[in-house]
């Protein structure tokens, strides 16, 4: 006789009996291991992982009804007691538009944001180095009746860390998630189970939890995806960013100066350089540049570092290049430059370029420059950079990256990928971490929807609608930016004219320019996420400006034939996907 088959009259002390041997084997296939089940566990303590904790401690439905834990191999307590300096910043921010920034309030974390430590994006200034074709975005721009009331600004910069904190305390307000930080992920299987099994998580720790639904919030180098067996696509761009904490002189509202809320990007041949406000005496540098120069810059004295920020604002590209190819040639021969042989160089160029030291444009003006009336076109450019805060100068790989899927199937099922171990975008346009709560704001309302209906959140049928809210948005936003990078890097004249003619005609298209930087409000069931329908807009854009290149292209056809195979060659590395 089967010991499943339960022999007659002996009733349900039997099936007790068998109840209990049925759940030691669901739970390990006859393993004496203590399994731990919770409903929904997070791995990875970054702001999407925990804004994720919090968007479902923050809905009643998901409390009531499920248990939560998120997994964190660093110290969470570093984070909750971080206390910086006032004036000390850290090189690790991120641009919150309007709409994250509405999200956040709606999940209650933003309130405990230190708001003294955020600055607000007024306006953006991009411009190309080998042109000086330039676009203004403000946030007067944008039409009123489109704004909520709370909304005076395009985007508010903070310290990851500050985001990190604030997520965090809003968590202790509410001990609906259970946070196990300290200790790595030591590995994910599938337990063994005829109609297939739930994920185990085993810890470092020695802990193990079986779980409904396992949620990758752990970064590009996911091991949630490598468990769920996701495939992605991309490519690494020959790129490296340099990031770094810049200390300059006060700029604040005059009737003579705008204050510093205004964000700058100049696109170079090698790569953008941003220049982001955090406080009136205060900024973030990301600079995408070669990896040779990166490194060079980095093994530098940090004011090397400042001057040459100061040169990238503000000389011609040929002075830059030379600048470049200085800085590299003395740093391979083991004669790396000091701040003033870099000065000397700068200076020196700006005397071929007949720049006046008093001008806005010059990198080195004389120690009287900052008194009085500034520079006419002082708001044209960042304020220089008198030094750079220790320990903040550092660098990462830019890569482009999309996973094929972002629930997992089949043996890899009952997983779903958020944030940075989804995709992996270039950081020109700031969006990486936006994407990532649009993300959590969508399988949030996946998530508290299958609650509601009594439906398996770890069900393909569940996370459907998520993967189809997001997938496609996402992809448009890392095709933009692709684009833009490719599109920028290229030097050959009909490219770079088409290029430019397409950035001042927008430029002044003010009523085009709101729409492009309307971003306010979350998404509700039903309605069009504003910031979605913006980068719908940009990818066709972006297409039509390759329409631009083709005209470039034709152009280039009545110049020669030589010309036309070369822009042709550009045009393939360009559309390149």
């Amino acid at each position: 006789m089967s010991p499943w088959i339960i022999p007659r009259g002996r009733g349900l002390a039997v099936r007790g009996q068998l109840d209990r041997v049925w759940r030691k084997t669901r739970y390990g296939t006859f393993s004496n291991v203590n399994l731990e089940e919770v409903d929904v566990a997070i791995v990875g303590g970054g702001p999407v992982g925990l804004a994720l904790a919090c968007a479902l401690s923050s809905s009643h439905n998901v409390r009531d009804s499920l248990r939560v834990a998120l997994i964190e191999r660093g110290d969470l307590s570093e984070i909750r007691s971080w206390s910086p300096d006032l004036h000390q910043f850290s090189n690790r921010v991120s641009s919150i538009t309007n709409a994250s920034k509405g999200f956040l309030t709606e999940i209650g974390a933003w309130e405990h944001v230190d708001t003294t430590r955020t600055a607000p994006i007024e306006e953006m200034q991009i411009w190309d180095s080998l042109t000086d074709s330039r676009i203004t975005f403000s946030a007067s721009d944008i039409p009123a009746a489109m704004l909520k009331s709370s909304d005076s600004e395009i985007a508010r910069l903070t310290e990851n860390l500050n985001l990190q904190r604030a997520l965090l305390r809003r968590l202790e307000t509410q001990r609906h998630v259970s946070l196990i930080d300290k200790t790595k992920v030591d590995a994910i299987y599938q337990e063994e189970r005829e109609e297939g099994g739930w994920p185990v998580v085993r810890l470092a720790n020695g802990r193990q939890f079986r779980v409904r639904l396992l949620i990758g919030a752990d970064g590009s180098n996911s091991p949630v995806r490598s468990y769920a067996n996701i495939s992605s696509f991309g490519w690494s761009y020959d790129t490296q960013a340099v990031v770094a904490t810049l200390s300059h002189a006060p700029r604040t509202r005059t009737e003579y100066q705008n204050p510093n809320t205004t964000a700058f990007q100049r696109f170079l041949p090698t790569g953008p350089i941003a220049f982001l406000p955090l406080s009136p005496t205060t900024s973030s540098l990301v600079w995408s540049t070669k990896p040779p120069l990166a490194a060079t810059l980095l093994a530098s004295e940090s004011s090397v570092l400042s001057t040459m920020v100061n040169a990238a604002f503000r000389l011609p590209e040929i002075s830059i290049k030379y600048l470049h190819e200085v800085v590299l040639e003395a740093h391979n021969k083991g004669a790396a430059l000091t701040g003033k042989n870099i000065l000397d160089e700068v200076k020196w160029r700006e005397m071929s370029h007949s720049i006046n030291s008093r001008s806005a444009y010059s990198s080195c003006p004389p120690e009287n420059a900052g008194v009085g009336i500034p520079p006419t076109d002082a708001d044209m450019l960042p304020p220089l950079v008198t030094s750079i805060q220790q320990e903040t100068m550092a660098s990462f790989p830019v890569r482009l990256n999309h996973a094929d899927t972002y629930a997992g199937e089949g043996p890899g099922g009952r997983t779903v990928l958020v944030g940075d171990a989804a995709h992996t975008v270039h950081p020109l346009a700031g969006q990486g971490l936006n994407m990532g709560l649009a993300d959590v704001q969508a399988l949030s309302r996946c998530i508290d929807t299958a609650v509601l209906r009594g439906a398996d959140i770890g069900s393909e049928t569940a996370l459907l609608p998520y993967s189809r809210e997001r997938y496609l948005e996402n992809h448009k936003i890392l095709s933009v930016t692709d684009k833009l990078h490719k599109l920028y890097s290229a030097t050959l004249p009909p490219v770079v004219w088409a290029r430019s003619v397409g950035l001042e005609v927008l430029n002044e298209l003010s009523i085009v320019k709101g729409a492009l930087m309307l971003s306010a409000g979350a998404r509700r069931h039903g309605e069009v996420r504003a910031d979605a329908a913006l980068w719908n807009f940009a990818a066709n854009a972006s297409q039509t400006l390759f329409g631009g290149v083709d005209l470039a292209k034709l152009l280039a056809v009545r110049l020669g034939g030589l010309a036309s195979l070369a822009v042709n060659d550009v045009t393939k590395l360009l559309r390149k996907s």
